[in-house]
């Protein structure tokens, strides 16, 4: 009996109109371009406007990108995954609202979140339900509002975060391709360095949480840089060894657009020179649950069939880990 594996068969994108530049945050908060661009790498970032636009807005327009330049058809999608931090609504599920607005009825769907391992984490959910054999065609969609969660008067996340969506097919592969292997961890240590405070079951809405700005991202920056240079780089590193990889082996590096330097950190770990780590952190910043399938995206025509490729992904909770997956058609 042939083994089933969960193959990438197409990808879209949607970034909002509106680029957000290192010149303007300087009308904003106490920075300037080279102080910006030297310790993240970002240049400027995409920010969703216009009332009543969340991230299920995002969230269709990068789906029905893809089922447009795929030609597939909405009603044959068997599940829809929405990997967000950043929900339309709590308890109202996002991603049912993005399968009705797109036509996909015979789809169920859920959100999940872990934060800017989202994706990461997604790509595992969705390959699992592929190999089961139970499901054909599965719609994972990585899309963060993160402009709504975020204090433009705090100079240590408005510089960093950006909002954008991406979407990417899983659907049965025969060849040996599709996702290989992958290693996910997470330690709830994460919650005292990176989180919103309010809003939850530990401490509900008030009007005193929300002039306390509560509601908010808040980032302990150097403990989580720390965690997530030594965690992003050692599993990468694990998939090559387990694997039995070297560097010549990799075709491409995916790794969540944080901080540059995280980036350059986890590439030297792993042995792989530029040309062969995606990255897209100055045109759009962190757009946490989007930021692997906007690089599947922007890099799509570079892609061949049977290249390798090593996903890494680290995000708050703490959550992280990498996946490695052979890619599976020309574009």
């Amino acid at each position: 009996m042939t083994k089933i594996s969960a193959a990438i068969t197409a990808v879209g994108k949607y970034v909002p109109d509106y680029i957000l530049t290192n010149k303007e945050l300087e009308t904003l908060v106490e920075t300037n371009d080279d102080w910006i661009t030297s310790r993240t790498g970002i240049k400027e970032r995409r920010i969703l406007k216009g009332e009543g636009l969340g991230t299920s807005y995002m969230a269709i327009k990068a789906a029905e990108e893809l089922l447009q330049k795929s030609n597939t058809k909405a009603e044959d999608i068997d599940m829809i995954i929405v990997a967000t931090a950043t929900p339309d609504l709590m308890v109202a599920s996002t991603a049912a609202y993005v399968a009705s607005e797109i036509g996909a009825k015979n789809s169920f769907a859920y959100d999940l979140q872990a934060a800017c391992s989202s994706f990461l984490y997604g790509m595992s959910t969705a390959a699992s339900y592929i190999e089961s054999g139970r499901y054909k065609k599965i719609l994972l969609i990585g899309a963060d509002k993160m402009s709504s969660i975020i204090d433009y008067s705090d100079r240590a996340t408005c510089i960093i975060f950006g909002d954008g969506a991406g979407a990417a097919l899983f659907e049965p592969n025969e060849e040996g391709l599709g996702l290989q292997d992958e290693y996910l961890r997470s330690d709830g240590i994460g919650r005292d360095f990176l989180r919103i405070e309010a809003g939850g079951s530990i401490m509900p809405p008030t009007l005193e949480t929300v002039k306390a700005k509560k509601h908010f991202v808040y980032q302990e920056g150097r403990t989580v840089f720390k965690y997530a240079v030594s965690n992003m780089a050692d599993v990468s590193e694990k998939m090559l060894t387990r694997n039995q990889l070297t560097e010549n082996d990799i075709q491409w590096l995916v790794p969540h657009q944080a901080n540059k330097r995280i980036i350059e950190a986890t590439a030297n770990r792993v042995g792989v020179g530029p040309e062969k780590v995606m990255m897209n952190i100055h045109k759009y910043g962190n757009t946490t649950s989007a930021t692997l399938p906007l690089l599947l995206a922007d890099y799509e025509n570079q892609l061949k069939k049977g290249d390798n490729l090593i996903f890494a992904a680290f995000g708050g909770g703490f959550t992280w880990g990498a996946i490695y997956l052979k890619w599976a058609y020309n574009s």
